[in-house]
């Protein structure tokens, strides 16, 4: 409910607000609430692993990382649209955790502006557990996949849930990550053979993984991850 009404609070100033970027709070451009500089600047992810998105140096755009190289990941290809540093992790921060649905609006539209090849087929928002969708009201990974899948004209996939309440991963190391969301995933429909997983961000890649691992056992073909942006 507070994200539909903040929704349409969102959607009411637009239609009575000029454009306004939401990094300096100069006038917006190219239908964004984000000015020309402030594009300019922005941290794209154009060079990294396409097993696990991880930024890599310029002249390495096509090579995988040597932890991909080591073991390569369940899902079949990894993309990023940002470097999770400035601006854009302030504007996640206030995207997931302070209710400002035009930041996540904003960050969505960006992201189309770099569409991986693999994003066809259905797409499948990371889902929240019950519990914590309740606390903050909404969904941020629904919140992205929604106007991506609308622009890109792919189904929108829900049959995946979060059954188990695990511990935030920000407090935990690499290690606990993976213990935390060990079988944290169950799938509840027949998956389609092509999927992409959407979500906010990609650090360890620990909770994506366990959600691949879910979607592969139940029959998942390929499995792709499409997030806003990596940390490095």
């Amino acid at each position: 409910m507070r994200a539909r009404i903040a929704a349409a609070l969102d959607w009411l100033g637009r239609q009575t607000l000029p454009l306004r970027c939401l990094v300096c709070d100069e006038a917006g451009s190219d239908g964004l609430d984000l000015c020309a500089d402030c594009h300019a600047a922005l941290p794209w992810n154009d060079a990294a692993c396409p097993g696990c998105a991880l930024p890599l140096p310029a002249d390495e755009p096509a090579a995988r990382c040597g932890a991909c190289l080591r073991e390569p990941p369940r899902q079949a290809a990894a993309a990023a649209a940002f470097v999770y540093t400035a601006p854009v992790d302030q504007l996640l921060l206030r995207f997931k955790f302070h209710q400002d649905l035009a930041a996540g609006r904003l960050l969505s539209q960006l992201m189309l502006q770099r569409v991986p090849a693999f994003a066809s087929g259905a797409l499948l928002p990371l889902p929240l557990h019950r519990q914590r969708l309740r606390a903050r009201g909404y969904d941020q990974a629904l919140e992205l996949a929604r106007p991506l899948a609308r622009s890109l004209q792919c189904p929108l996939w829900h049959g995946l849930s979060r059954e188990r309440l695990t511990a935030p991963q920000s407090d935990l190391d690499a290690d606990a990550r993976r213990r935390n969301v060990r079988n944290a995933f169950t799938v509840t429909a027949g998956p389609p053979s092509r999927l992409t997983v959407v979500d906010d961000v990609m650090t360890t890649g620990a909770t994506l993984d366990a959600a691949v691992r879910a979607l592969r056992r139940a029959g998942a073909a390929q499995v792709h991850l499409w997030v806003c942006a990596r940390v490095p």
